[in-house]
């Protein structure tokens, strides 16, 4: 790229001490002033006028402001205002919701920035006129901010959300020895590749439901609290190192597109919701993205059912089979494990997906890739005969071509 790296937008995330609780907690009481005032004013020119305001329009409402004893830097003002316009546009109606700062129903404190309102330097920030220690586990004066938010959490603790720009790897600096995976989401399993390797669901939640039970019985609010967050973060830690894990070993990635929203709504919602399927693909999404990789969701329909090794759907199937953990192939004899199956037949349709996308992906350079997905896709597909036969590869192609 002409000795130009490329670079992305990342999010920071850095927790800013406790000392400064009370300094902020003042700064969104503003912020939700503000809010409001927008909200207010909203509702004031619809009823007049029949019209929406934009980020521009609030814009000549708010001029000034900051000289009227808020506290808030101007962009602040202007970042509030344009978020609300945002917002109100996203939910189509009249108003939103007002920002509450007292009672039981608090909206917890949010206060947005722009690249001129914030300032890192020395293992400090620089904000609303006043230096805040933080954590700085990323080396934030190595960054350039752009914007972001500092917001605070359900226990009171507040983070400071950067957006920076960092380098992007190019797919040549990847090593070609490199193998593409297929990736099986499941519940007893929350990941099964097509190499054997998986990873058992830990079942956060489930570990701490009886601590947190007896929380709530007791009315601990803060111990409530404590216990959601101790069960969030653990399960956040697990899915970033095996996620990573993924990543720096695979290149292409492939997953299943499990649908977990509609799961959530059955009686397995606990679990699935434990699992975090949604969280881990948004994790191999954009760590590829940033490493080089190629990532792609397939459909995995009936991946289960079909045999990896002569297309022949012989698997477990209904209501009955779902216990079924291992079975043996009919048509072949072949013995597979259920998950390993599936991550096999989804590697396989993520190759056939590859292979056909060739024309648009060698316009962006991809060509060794491209050559290896090809091969690997003859490999696996067998002779032209077995594959038309194969029912999971008819419906992967029709799916594809429509």
């Amino acid at each position: 790229m002409n000795g130009v790296s490329a670079t992305k937008t990342k999010v920071l995330r850095l927790r800013l001490k406790d000392k400064h609780a009370k300094f902020l907690s003042d700064l969104a009481r503003e912020v939700n002033f503000v809010w409001n005032y927008c909200n207010e004013l909203q509702i004031t020119m619809f009823n007049r006028e029949r019209r929406f305001l934009s980020g521009y329009d609030f814009a000549k409402f708010t001029r000034g402001a900051t000289k009227e004893g808020l506290h808030l830097h101007s962009q602040t003002v202007q970042a509030i205002a344009e978020e609300y316009a945002t917002r109100r546009r996203q939910c189509r109606k009249v108003r939103l919701a007002w920002r509450k700062s007292t009672g039981s129903r608090r909206s917890l404190g949010w206060i947005p920035f722009k690249k001129v309102a914030i300032q890192a330097s020395h293992g400090q920030l620089k904000f609303a006129g006043q230096w805040l220690s933080l954590w700085d586990s990323y080396g934030l004066d190595a960054f350039q901010i752009r914007a972001g938010n500092v917001c605070e959490d359900a226990r009171g603790r507040w983070y400071l959300n950067a957006c920076v720009a960092v380098p992007v790897a190019e797919p040549v600096e990847r090593s070609a020895a490199w193998r593409d995976v297929g990736i099986d989401l499941g519940l007893k399993d929350l990941v099964a590749t097509s190499d054997g390797e998986k990873q058992s669901a830990p079942q956060f939640y489930r570990g701490l439901e009886a601590k947190l039970a007896i929380a709530q019985r007791a009315g601990k609010k803060d111990r409530v609290r404590a216990i959601h967050a101790k069960i969030a973060n653990r399960r956040k830690d697990s899915l970033h190192q095996f996620s990573t894990h993924l990543v720096r070993g695979y290149d292409p990635i492939y997953v299943g597109n499990v649908n977990a929203s509609a799961l959530a709504k059955t009686p397995h919602a606990k679990s699935v919701l434990d699992a975090g399927w949604s969280a881990f693909r948004t994790m191999l999404r954009y760590k590829c993205d940033f490493a080089g990789a190629t990532f792609a969701e397939v459909n995995e329909a009936f991946s289960t059912q079909t045999c990896s090794a002569c297309h022949s759907r012989s698997g477990p199937q209904g209501i009955a089979g779902l216990g079924i953990r291992a079975w043996t192939c009919g048509e072949c004899g072949t013995v597979h494990d259920r998950n390993v199956n599936a991550a096999k037949n989804i590697l396989a349709a993520g190759r056939r997906r590859l292979a056909e996308g060739i024309p648009a992906l060698l316009a962006r350079g991809r060509t060794s890739i491209l050559r290896k997905a090809t091969r690997a896709a003859q490999l696996t597909s067998g002779d032209a005969g077995c594959q038309h036969s194969s029912p999971f590869a008819r419906t992967q192609r029709s799916r594809s071509h429509s």
